[in-house]
C-alpha cells in the first residue's frame, strides 16, 4: 500500500495540473501526486483551440462571465468573484506565459502554441516536486475510516484527501454513484447541425450574422452562422447546441429551425424594405446583387427559393414574390437531421449533480476530503476558452480550501 502522498489528484489534464500546482505553491510541505490513466498528460490542452490552447476569454466581469455557461451559471458566480479571467492572465504571467486577446475575445499564449502551456505546467510540477504518474487507470475508490483508498491496475494508494479531475469519464462517474453521488446523464454539447437543403447545398464556406430559433422551444441564438458541406456551424449554431444540449438530445437531433438572415429585421419590415427597393431599383435585376448584408450567392439562392426567376427585374416582382422573399430572408425554415461533433473540442453536458458540491471549497457535500475540479461536474460552456476558465477557477478555489 503506497502511503507516500497526502493528496492524490486523479486526472492529468488542465484542471488536475492547475489544482496540484496551486496546492503545493500555497503549502510546500504537502506531498501531491497526479494519476493519469494514459501514457501522456495534458492531451486535451494540446489539441484545444486548434493546437494553440484557448486559455480563457477576455470577459472580466464575473456576472457577465457566468452567462456563457448553460450549466453552472448560478453556481459559478461566487467562484468567479474569487478567481476570474483577469486572475488567470496574472497567474500565467507570473509563471512566465504571456497571453494575448484576439478580436473575438478569445485568449491564447503569445507563442500561439499549446506546448507553451504544457511546458509551463510540467516545469512547475517538477520544480514543486509533484509526482506525475502515468499509466495509472483507477479501478476503484473507497473510503477507509478517515482515508481514501485508490486502486489502480498496478498500485494501491492511501491518502487523506482525494481530488477528482477526470473530466467526462463515465467509469469514474460510475464509481461516484457507488459512493452515493448523483450523476446527471451526459449528452453532447457543442455540435453542428446536419442539414440537406438545396438553398445552401452550393454555399459551403459562406458565413453571415443571423439569428436562429428552434421551433416549439424557447431556444434562440444569434451570431455568425457558417454554411458547411454537411449543414450549418459557426458560433450561432454552437451556442444553440450548448444551450439546447438536453432538449435537442430528447428530440433525437431531429428538429426544425428558423433562420433570420437579416438578424433582427422582422418579416414585416423586410417586406417594406423590399417594396422600397422595388421603387428604387425598378430596372435592375433582383438576383444580381444583394441589397442587404447577405452574401451575394446566398441572396441569389434565396431569390430562387422565393419562386423568382433569375432574370426578373425589381419592377416586375409580384406581391406574392415579395412576401416569399421576405419570408426566406427573415424566417427561413430548415430541417435538421442529426449532428456532427465540432472539431476535437468535444464537450459533454452532464456530470456530478451541482447540488452535491460546496462551491466555496469544491468539496463533496456527501464525503469529507473528496473534491472535484473541472468538467467532472455538471458544468459546461460554449466554445471560447470558458471550459478552461472553469478548470482554473475550480482548481484555485480547491487549492485555497485545502
Amino acid at each position: 500500500m503506497n502511503q507516500n502522498f497526502d493528496i492524490i489528484i486523479v486526472g492529468g489534464g488542465a484542471a488536475g495540473f492547475f489544482t496540484a500546482i496551486n496546492i503545493v505553491e500555497k503549502n510546500p510541505k504537502l506531498k501531491v501526486a497526479i494519476l493519469e490513466r494514459g501514457a501522456e498528460v495534458l492531451q486535451k490542452v494540446r489539441i484545444s483551440g486548434g493546437g494553440r490552447c484557448n486559455v480563457t476569454h477576455a470577459c472580466f466581469e464575473p456576472n457577465e462571465l457566468v452567462k456563457f455557461y448553460p450549466r453552472g451559471e448560478k453556481e459559478l458566480r461566487g467562484p468567479f468573484h474569487q478567481f476570474c479571467s483577469g486572475d488567470t492572465i496574472e497567474w500565467f504571467e507570473k509563471h512566465g506565459v504571456e497571453l494575448k486577446i484576439e478580436e473575438d475575445g478569445r485568449m491564447f499564449p503569445v507563442s500561439n502554441s499549446s506546448q507553451t502551456i504544457i511546458d509551463c505546467f510540467l516545469k512547475a510540477t517538477q520544480k514543486l516536486g509533484i509526482s506525475v504518474l502515468t499509466g495509472q487507470a483507477v479501478q476503484s475508490i473507497f473510503k477507509k475510516e478517515n482515508h481514501w483508498k485508490i486502486e489502480t491496475q498496478n498500485e494501491n494508494y492511501l491518502v487523506g484527501k482525494l481530488i477528482l479531475a477526470t473530466g467526462s469519464n463515465p467509469k469514474i462517474w460510475e464509481m461516484l454513484q457507488q459512493q452515493g453521488h448523483a450523476v446527471v446523464n451526459p449528452v453532447p454539447s457543442l455540435f453542428t447541425f446536419n442539414i440537406k437543403d438545396a438553398r445552401i447545398a452550393a454555399l459551403p464556406g459562406v458565413a453571415t450574422p443571423v439569428s436562429v430559433k428552434v421551433k416549439d422551444t424557447k431556444l434562440t441564438s444569434n451570431g455568425p452562422l457558417l454554411i458547411t458541406h454537411w449543414g450549418m456551424s459557426g458560433p450561432a449554431i454552437l451556442k444553440l447546441s450548448a444551450w439546447g444540449a438536453r432538449i435537442l438530445h430528447d428530440k433525437n437531433y431531429q428538429f426544425t429551425i428558423f433562420v433570420n438572415w437579416l438578424n433582427d429585421v422582422d418579416t414585416e419590415e423586410a417586406e417594406q424594405l423590399l417594396k422600397d427597393l422595388k421603387q428604387e431599383h425598378a430596372k435592375k435585376t433582383v438576383a444580381k446583387k444583394s441589397p442587404f448584408e447577405v452574401n451575394n450567392r446566398l441572396w441569389e439562392s434565396l431569390v430562387l427559393a422565393s419562386n423568382i426567376p433569375l432574370e426578373t427585374k425589381w419592377a416586375d416582382l409580384s406581391k406574392t414574390q415579395i412576401q416569399n422573399l421576405a419570408n426566406q430572408l427573415t424566417h427561413a425554415v430548415f430541417q435538421v437531421n442529426g449532428k456532427s461533433t465540432f472539431k476535437d473540442e468535444f464537450v459533454t453536458a452532464g456530470g456530478i449533480d451541482l447540488k452535491e458540491i460546496n462551491f466555496k471549497t469544491m468539496e463533496s457535500k456527501l464525503h469529507e476530503n473528496l473534491y472535484f475540479a473541472g468538467e467532472i461536474v455538471n458544468i459546461d460552456a460554449i466554445t471560447g476558452g470558458f471550459n478552461f476558465q472553469n478548470a482554473w477557477t475550480s482548481g484555485f478555489i480547491l487549492a485555497n480550501a485545502i
